[in-house]
């Protein structure tokens, strides 16, 4: 298996930042948020992190590709927001769910810290979503380390 990161075409780019927003909306649904209140989380964040209204070298987003070069996911990788010009970030990565469990995520992520490694990055940090288990116990066999953790306890239930 020998997946590839393709750059999202710009006519791609307003597909993608709509479904990006979509999912990122519906993740801040499944921790409590309204659904208006996630969804304007999502634009205004998702809007935010390109002010450029398209992609760049360090805010990279990607299509993850299959060796027969189909689309199987995609990847957003970039400086992070600190002053260090060496921290960089995931921001998102999916991978389709009929090719989970393939090793896809795991060569996605190995070749966003390529990318972001021959960009001048000395760190990759991510966030995950504490209900995402899976992806939470790749990250670890990747050699992430948690550096922070979020907790919260629905008052509402007991």
């Amino acid at each position: 298996m020998s997946p590839t990161l393709s750059p999202l075409a710009p006519e791609d780019f307003p597909e993608w930042l709509e479904r990006s927003t979509r999912e990122y909306a519906s993740d801040l649904v499944s921790l409590g948020n309204t659904r208006e209140a996630a969804e304007q989380k999502a634009r205004t964040t998702l809007l935010g992190a390109f002010p450029e209204g398209h992609p760049t070298a360090e805010n990279a987003v990607f299509h993850v590709k299959d060796e027969g070069s189909s689309v199987i996911g995609y990847a957003w990788v970039g400086r992070d927001y600190s002053e260090d010009p060496t921290a960089w970030w995931v921001w998102d990565i999916l991978i389709e769910a009929e090719h989970r469990g393939k090793g896809y995520g795991r060569a996605g992520m190995q070749l966003a810290e390529g990318y972001a490694r021959s960009h001048g990055a000395a760190t990759l940090g991510l966030s995950v979503f504490g209900f995402n288990t899976s992806a939470r116990k790749l990250y670890d066999s990747l050699g992430y380390e948690t550096t922070s953790i979020k907790m919260r306890k629905n008052l509402a239930i007991d």
